[in-house]
Formats: C-alpha cells, structure tokens, sequence
C-alpha cells in the first residue's frame, strides 16, 4: 500500500458544550432560591443588565424606546415576551446629558496644587473630603494583608480569639431525624407522601395537631390509611414523638419501657386529678395503695413532656412552590408558573448606545460587548427554563390525572423516560428541571419528583402496575394465610402472575422485607405459636391491681 497525500472535505456535525450552553444545564437544576442569587450575582457584574423594576414607568423625553425581554403572565402559558421597555438613564443626569462633552470639560481642567486648591476652597482638603471614622476603619481593615494563616481559611492559629465553634457541625433537627427514619419505615410512595405530611405537622416539641381529620381529606386518603402511618410515626426515636397530647405522649414513653399497665393506663388518663394533686382520687381509680401511686407519680416525673426539643431547631424557611395546579372550569387542570419566583431582569439597550458613542479604546468596547452578549443570553436563559418548568409540569399532571382527583391512592406509575418522551426532552433534562422544584396542589405541595413511582410489568402484556399496587397485594396474601398453610415467595410469585404481574421472586423478596414481614418459616412458627397459645390458656378474670414487676 503507497502512502500518499491527498485533501479531502468532510461535513459531520457535532455537539460542543460551550460556557453558555453548560450554564444554561445549571439554570435548569437550580432551585428558585439559587437561581434568585445567581441573578443577583449578574447584576452586580453586568452593568447592561436591571431588574424590571428599576426602570421608570414612562420614557425620557426624546429618548428612543428599547426592546426588551420581560416575563408576561398570560394565562398559564408562563411564558417571556418581548414588549417594549423604557429603560433607566443609568449614570446619568436630570436631563439625560450626562455623557455630552460639554458637562464633561471642568474634568480635563488643571485645579494647581494642593495649596492652591486649599486658597481657593479656603479650608484644609482634609475638612472637604474627610471619612466617617467608620468608613476610614473599614477600608484600612479591608486593605490590611491577612495576620494569620486562619484569616486564608485554614489552618490553626494561637489568637486567644480563635473560635473552635465556627467549625462545629450543624444540629440536626427533629424534622431532618424523622425524616430519616420515614425513608427506611416505608418503601411505598403513598405512605411516605402522608408521613413526610405529618412529620411536617409535628412542633418543635414533638407534638401533632390534636385533629388529623383534615390530613385526610386533604391527601385523599382514607383515615386508616392516615392512622396506620402515624402508628408507625410514633414508634420513631425520640419516645413520645408524633403525640397529640401529653397523655398519648406518655403512654408512648410508658410502652417502649414495658411499664403501660392497667394502672398506669388510669393515672395518665387523668393526669388532670395528677395536676389538682388528687392522689386519694387517683389511688382509687388505679387500684393501687399508696406506695405504688407514689412510685408511679415518680415513673410519670421521669419522662420527657416534650421529647422534640432534645433537637436542634432550624431556621423556618417557607417552601415556595414553583408551579400552582388549579382545577380548571372544563374539569380539567390549569397549570402555571409562580411568577414571583421567576427573576426579571431586563437589558438596558440605551445605556449600551450612549455608551458605544463615548468608548474610544478597543479594550472598553470588546468588554461592553461581552457584557451585552451575556445579558442577552441570561434574558433567553431565563425564557427557556420557565418555559421548560412548565410543559414538564403539565405532563406530570396530565400522566397524574388520577391523583389529583381523587388522591394518594391512584398514583401512576411514572419514569422519566415517560415524561421525556412526551414532552420530546432528554431525559437528563427532565431529570434536572424536577429537581428541588414543588407543585402546590388541592392536596398541598410536594416536589416534582414525588409524582415518579416505580411500575411493575403485566404478565398479559397490558397495563404495568404500580410497585405500590403490588406491594398491597403481597401483604392481603400474607394477611389472608392460614396457619396451616403458609405462602412461600415462590408461590406469592405464582398467585401475582395469576393476577397478571409478572415479578421476580427475590422482588418479591425485597418488597416483603422492606414490609417488616418475616420469612415463610418464621411465619409459620409465629402463627403456631399463638394459635398453640390461644388454645391452651385457660379463661382469666381481668385483674386490675397493679403487677409491682416489670412485665
């Protein structure tokens, strides 16, 4: 084979990721916290750029008006559009003539010396232009080289004013510690959607609100559903949390110590003849004599009235939803997008003119430039990610119909591929624009990513079933076995796929434990047990003394 040259012409495309286009990715993932002060951060760089309330409401005489990108709230289409704007005469005079070269004269003047001036002004420079003692201790101390390596971020220093508490860890707060235990007590999305709502409830005391009645109405969930959640809550480390009394807070304390007996029972149910100091009341009703009541009173003592403040408490932050859900008046949905989160900034086209007329060295001109182009990025930035928020969240409640409407329970199973096709988006797109984003519902406010449920395949090729649907019919199976005859995984497989679910058994496996049930042998011997248990024990009288032994 020769080797020779020869010049040939290729066409291929290709993907560059450029500054730009990897910001614009980053604007998408940022909550409207962080994307509120990386706006503030442009602002204070880019002079060509302004918030729209900066500028005034009507034109400058004999100023020309400016295009400008600024958000139009139209319906729920949340969209930006391009008005016509008048801009802020930024740098300038009453009279707008600020960069006229003949106000500008007096700065090429030649003022003399400084004694001259000082004849001429007749007082000292220092008396004209002196600082607030303030101002002065500021700059020095802002000019000064750092003393201490400390001062650079790092490393020790032997100041007596070194605080070794700056570098202390956050407190972790009740709510950051229940939610932790919520992720691990329950696997499904329906219940952790009501937990993660009453956890949210909960004070800094470690106390809920005495009626849950509107948790359920307002989560679309049944009242068992609401109650079996906060049983499992109340279980939750501190003891005595999730209570919505004192009473109920004790008794919580009282059973994780084994020490909830008919008598004990009595006495926390009238703790207000404990509070009067009624003992002789309280004697009676507990069935005990005196050295028992007073060992009781001393147990109650002993607990925790308010186990939630052993945390620490966090600034109260509001969540502000990024996309309101309304019904419609058709009996659909009405999607859109909260504008206040939404920054506007405008970019001031005048200010670039009048400057572009005065600048004379390439340098100011190649900087200005760069400065109008970032700003006209920033403005289009802005328009794609809310345009972007809003046809993911109105795919997610187009898919999520059935929630909205009629709760919790009728979740869809939804991925990202899903919603990504629909839209004709990326997936990673999806991805980021859910994340750390809400929707304020009928029902309340959760993150777009609380609407993604895992889906189990049909065994009949039809429609796949939520991992959560599943999971509730593994647990009827379990629920509904005889003692006699205990239902293997293997065989739970059977009966799902003779429901039309195809699934594995070690998912089934998986699912079962994330439920806390045991194994079909630990069953087995479980319910023979009790029911061995149930047939032997002879009929008792209920016996109200108090058993002196821990039980």
């Amino acid at each position: 084979m020769a080797l020779t040259q020869r010049l040939e012409f290729r066409q291929s495309q290709s993907l560059v990721m450029t500054p730009q286009l990897m910001q614009a990715i980053k604007l998408l993932q940022l909550s409207n916290l962080d994307l509120s002060a990386f706006v503030e951060e442009e602002l204070e760089r880019n002079p060509l750029l302004e918030r729209a309330s900066d500028g005034p409401e009507a034109p400058v005489a004999g100023e020309p008006a400016t295009e400008r990108a600024e958000f139009s709230d139209s319906g729920d289409s949340g969209s930006y559009g391009e008005e016509g704007g008048d801009a802020s005469d930024m740098a300038s005079g009453p009279a707008g003539e600020a960069f006229e070269p003949g106000q500008e004269d007096w700065l090429n003047r030649d003022l003399g010396s400084r004694t001259e001036i000082e004849q001429t002004l007749d007082t000292p420079l220092d008396n004209v232009f002196s600082e607030e003692p303030a101002e002065a201790a500021a700059r020095v101390a802002q000019d000064a080289a750092p003393t201490a390596y400390t001062e650079w971020g790092g490393g020790a220093s032997n100041d007596d004013d070194y605080n070794l508490e700056a570098f202390v860890a956050a407190e972790v707060t009740l709510g950051s510690h229940l939610a932790e235990q919520l992720a691990v007590a329950f696997s499904g999305p329906a219940q952790r959607m009501i937990g993660q709502y009453l956890i949210d409830l909960v004070d800094d005391a470690g106390y809920l609100p005495p009626d849950l009645g509107q948790a359920a109405e307002r989560l679309g969930a049944s009242q068992g559903d609401v109650d079996a959640v906060l049983t499992v809550l109340q279980k939750f480390d501190p003891p005595g949390v999730c209570a919505r009394n004192l009473s109920e807070c004790l008794a919580i304390q009282l059973r994780e110590l084994n020490r909830y007996d008919p008598a004990m029972q009595a006495l926390v149910e009238n703790l207000d003849l404990l509070a009067k100091r009624d003992i002789a009341a309280l004697r009676k009703l507990c069935g005990v004599d005196d050295e028992d009541i007073t060992d009781m009173i001393g147990e109650i003592r002993r607990l925790d009235p308010k186990p939630g403040l052993k945390f620490g408490s966090a600034r109260t932050q509001t969540m502000v939803p990024d996309v309101y859900v309304r019904p419609g008046p058709d009996g659909g949905w009405h999607v859109e997008l909260n504008s206040d989160t939404l920054p506007r900034v405008l970019v001031n086209q005048i200010y670039y003119t009048e400057l572009s007329k005065t600048i004379r060295k390439d340098g100011d001109k190649s900087y200005f430039t760069d400065c109008l182009q970032n700003a006209t990025w920033l403005v289009r930035a802005l328009d794609q990610r809310a345009r972007t928020i809003l046809k993911v969240a109105t795919e997610i409640v187009r898919q999520q119909d059935g929630f909205f409407t009629h709760g919790v329970a009728h979740l869809r199973p939804l991925n990202l591929k899903a919603v990504a096709d629909a839209i004709q988006m990326h997936e990673s797109t999806v991805s980021r624009v859910t994340a750390n984003k809400y929707m304020a519902t009928n029902r309340g406010s959760f993150e777009l990513k609380y609407f993604f449920t895992a889906s189990i395949a049909s065994a009949d090729g039809g429609e796949a079933h939520s991992a959560e649907a599943v999971r509730h019919h593994i647990k009827q199976l379990i629920d509904a076995e005889a003692p006699s005859a205990i239902l293997s995984d293997d065989t739970i497989v059977e009966r799902l796929r003779e429901s039309g679910i195809d699934i594995a058994r070690r998912t089934v496996a998986k699912y079962r434990e994330a439920m806390r049930i045991p194994s079909s042998v630990q069953r087995r011997r479980d319910k023979q047990s009790m029911l061995g248990n149930a047939l032997s024990a002879p009929p008792t009288s209920s016996d109200r003394s108090r058993d002196t032994a821990p039980a």
